[in-house]
């Protein structure tokens, strides 16, 4: 029973760890909690299924063009709602209150479209499965946990290892001295909000696919549990964000199975709290220096 719940936390915690690590690289750059990306994913995946069911398109392409599309609206909410205000230079608390804005808006306008229902996801990869023991991992389970992975690693290597990840790290640590050594600081941002958008949406779409459902208000729940996952791991910090999802999925469906279900989400934020009063950087932030 044990193995079964950690088989299917490890496959939500992969996804919540995507949804993660979009919240840590918008506040690694812009020291911003970007609160509209939990609707991201969720517009990320009712994109996936409108070109799978409206326009009757493959499954591949319809994936493909969903995170090609939820990245550029991920780059479209930067240059609407949070360009201006930093050319204003304006209060960080007033481009926190824009994405809380952003996020009812696309919540809203999806439920224009499609309605407020639950929609049904179709079926896509019905792959079977093996058993382990008393467990069944399902080959569903195994691919989006690799996807996850594989997209988790790919992104630390862009980050560490390539001349854009370093202006990333660049930007982040000071936009102001990177704009003076010729980092196009604008478009770095843009580009970090496009990868954050798209792996939200493939996050959006396997969650989908993983439950069958998607309904409008799918966004709410995991983008503030991604986000405690980025807190929990160290906000800011890639690997911390990987690791805080991967946690958050395993404790909330051990509690579902142990104690309760209808207090999963609580024990899973309770636990940050807990985690955070003996650590308060996370558990792999660092403390900031103090500049005197």
């Amino acid at each position: 029973m044990i193995l079964q719940q950690l088989i299917n936390g490890l496959t939500i915690g992969s996804t919540y760890a995507l949804v993660a690590i979009g919240y840590t690289m918008v506040f690694g750059i812009l020291e911003l909690v970007n609160f509209s990306h939990g609707s991201v994913y969720m517009t990320g995946a009712f994109i996936t299924l409108m070109l799978l069911t409206s326009a009757h398109m493959n499954f591949f392409l319809s994936f493909a063009l969903s995170i090609l599309l939820t990245g550029i609206l991920g780059i479209v909410i930067d240059k609407i709602a949070l360009y201006p205000l930093r050319k204003k230079d304006a209060p960080k608390v007033t481009a926190l209150i824009s994405t809380i804005g952003v996020s009812i808006f696309l919540q809203n306008f999806i439920m224009m479209i499609w309605g407020s229902e639950t929609k049904n996801f179709p079926l896509i990869l019905d792959l079977g499965g093996i058993n382990l023991g008393n467990a069944k991992l399902t080959y569903l389970q195994i691919i989006i946990f690799c996807i996850c992975i594989f997209l988790m690693l790919g992104l630390q290597f862009v980050v560490n290892r390539t001349k854009i990840g370093k202006a990333m790290r660049a930007t982040a640590q000071n936009a102001e001295t990177s704009m003076l050594m010729g980092i196009n600081v604008n478009m770095i941002i843009s580009l970090t909000f496009f990868i954050g958008s798209a792996l939200a949406s493939v996050a959006g779409t396997m969650v989908g696919m993983y439950y069958q459902t998607v309904d409008p208000m799918m966004g709410f729940m995991v983008g503030m549990k991604a986000f405690a996952a980025a807190v929990l791991g160290g906000i800011g910090v890639l690997p911390g964000a990987m690791l805080g999802g991967i946690i958050i999925g395993v404790i909330e469906t051990l509690a579902a199975a142990y104690v309760h279900a209808g207090y999963r989400d609580a024990i899973a934020f309770a636990i940050l709290i807990i985690v955070l009063i003996i650590r308060p950087t996370g558990l792999m932030g660092k403390q900031a220096p103090k500049k005197v």
